[in-house]
């Protein structure tokens, strides 16, 4: 007769909705991979706002969630074992992805489609900052607003989250990029691709033919950026009379939420060969979840910000 062992791990548990300081680091059965998925020992995991929006309450209407809770949807780490339908060639890989959440632990089962090899380039904090972002920015610059060659981009709020990846992937287009940061974070912007770094309040001469709306901007300043049937670029609703002046100029406004037609592996390709990078501005241990979900939200810092769920990561 066979004994069945239930393995454990180290997660960051959510007992209930409330908030980021409700979360512990406890022990809680590690998942087994299901038919077409990967179990990866987790290295690193991203902080992401959805993090802390969860245990806010913020979509417990829309997307309700079992508790106890364990957030986190980017991580990288090594794959341990693999599900029925999935190659052995995984085995011992070095990987990244994205997941619909329990990314804040030992372990974590993610679909072998959800994942992509590590780049040499980026370390493993690098790598589990750099998915979400990425993925966003090109489904903002190229699925949605179909950025070419020469055209004219402001990126508001360029210092962190998707705006520090579409300077990047602007930049590798070939556009001329204009970055908004504040004054200490300009050479840090310039680095990403930035052709001018300005501060928020700062309308560039030029007009613009994409605004993306980031942190610390307002509605007004993207508007007047803008050339005439320009595109707006916001996930952020506009105002009536907002919408008015949008729609008297012939400007678009969208925003970037949908899906992306851009595989994960072709990112990483892109970081393998220098043209995208995941700067970790601030890493925290993985039982200091809480005061990474604070700092993020002060919006100190710059850059992306990641749990080391290794101590030592190799």
């Amino acid at each position: 007769m066979s004994i069945h062992v239930t393995r454990m791990m180290q997660a960051m548990l959510l007992p209930r909705y409330g908030s980021s300081e409700l979360l512990q680091l406890a022990e809680t059965p590690r998942p087994v991979p299901e038919e077409g998925c990967a179990l990866v020992r987790v290295y690193a995991a991203g902080v992401h706002p959805i993090d802390w929006q969860i245990p806010q309450g913020m979509f417990k209407e829309s997307q309700p969630v079992t508790f106890p809770f364990i957030p986190g949807i980017e991580v990288a780490g090594v794959v341990e074992e693999v599900g029925a339908g999935v190659t052995s060639e995984l085995l011992g890989q070095e990987v990244l992805g994205q997941v619909a959440h329990g990314g804040y632990a030992e372990y974590v089962s993610v679909p072998a489609s959800a994942l992509a090899r590590k780049p040499q380039t980026l370390s493993f904090l690098e790598a589990a900052a750099f998915p979400f972002g990425a993925v966003t920015a090109w489904r903002a610059l190229f699925d949605i607003a179909g950025v070419t060659a020469g055209q004219q981009v402001l990126i508001q709020g360029a210092t962190s989250g998707m705006g520090l990846f579409a300077v990047q992937l602007a930049k590798w287009k070939g556009a001329r990029v204009i970055g908004t940061a504040p004054a200490r974070y300009h050479e840090f912007v310039r680095s990403l691709g930035a052709e001018l770094v300005v501060d928020s309040t700062t309308i560039p001469a030029e007009r613009m033919d994409l605004v993306v709306l980031g942190p610390g901007a307002t509605m007004s300043s993207a508007l007047a950026a803008l050339r005439d049937g320009g595109m707006l670029m916001s996930n952020a609703a506009l105002r009536p009379e907002e919408r008015a002046q949008a729609q008297a100029r012939g400007i678009r406004a969208v925003t970037s939420r949908g899906t992306t037609t851009v595989p994960l592996d072709q990112l990483v390709q892109l970081a393998e060969e220098g043209f995208l990078r995941a700067p970790v501005g601030k890493a925290f241990a993985l039982r200091e979840a809480a005061q990474s979900h604070a700092y993020a939200q002060s919006g100190q810092g710059f850059g992306r910000f990641a749990l080391r769920v290794v101590e030592k990561i190799p």
